[in-house]
């Protein structure tokens, strides 16, 4: 599984996906046709597009590298009249096959109330559009909070050897709200250098890991003492704790 990525618009990814013992090249989220269509023409087809969500930013390419590919639209049943030209309707927790690879779908509204993930399981890698960034999670917008904190406890158990590839090169800004609340965390300290060690050689900050989420991304910390402290809500729940976190970053 050979993974491209595809920077597009200000700050999306869209990523191309090549199996090559059967000769399968797909795409996840194309935002616009012009830098997919570049990466694609290397392999000179395009069997299947992936959507996370039906925001046009993840779904603007779809319709015009449909027509020139005839390729297949995969995305989530809840989403059939709102993904452009979906051919393949999911189900959660369905298993699909691209090729001689397999996806399982998971099912993280939140962000909006029909966005799924796409978890390859075997290759440890999965996509997470926008729910699940680097250091970050995605505004709620159609779902609730308990939706997103909800999701996010959905991938936060995935192995911790798991890639992470997300939507967008949001990480800089996660990074300074995760070290004004997080402060005293040393992974976070430490995983900074790294992250502005690659912005400043214009290189993306993904994939993460599972793994490096869960000691540095704070919305998935709600648990934690010192951020709890932080936030004045020392004996308020988990959810309490994620929804105040979410609400800070909105006006962060």
């Amino acid at each position: 599984m050979k993974i491209e990525i595809i920077k597009c618009l200000s700050d999306n990814f869209s990523y191309l996906i090549f199996e090559e013992e059967t000769n399968t090249v797909s795409i996840v989220d194309p935002s616009v046709f012009i830098p997919c269509d570049e990466v694609i023409k290397k392999y000179n087809k395009l069997d299947f597009i992936l959507n996370t969500h039906h925001h046009a930013d993840h779904v603007d390419g779809n319709i015009a590298l449909k027509k020139k590919y005839n390729s297949k639209i995969i995305g989530f049943e809840d989403d059939k009249d709102r993904i452009p030209g979906i051919d393949i309707l999911l189900k959660n927790s369905q298993r699909q096959k691209i090729g001689n690879l397999t996806f399982k779908t998971i099912f993280i509204p939140g962000h909006t109330i029909g966005h799924i993930a796409f978890y390859f399981e075997r290759e440890k890698i999965v996509f997470t559009g926008d729910t699940l960034f680097s250091l970050g999670c995605g505004r709620v917008f159609e779902g609730t909070h308990t939706d997103m904190f909800n999701s996010l406890n959905k991938l936060k158990i995935l192995p911790p050897e798991t890639k992470v590839y997300c939507g967008h090169e949001y990480t800089k800004s996660n990074l300074n709200f995760c070290l004004k609340y997080d402060p005293n965390n040393s992974m976070l300290k430490k995983k900074s250098i790294e992250i502005n060690s690659k912005i400043k050689n214009d290189l993306p900050t993904i994939p993460t890991t599972i793994g490096e989420e869960l000691k540095t991304n704070i919305f998935l910390r709600y648990d934690d003492d010192d951020i709890k402290l932080a936030l004045n809500l020392k004996d308020s729940s988990d959810e309490e704790v994620f929804s105040k976190l979410r609400d800070l970053k909105d006006v962060f």
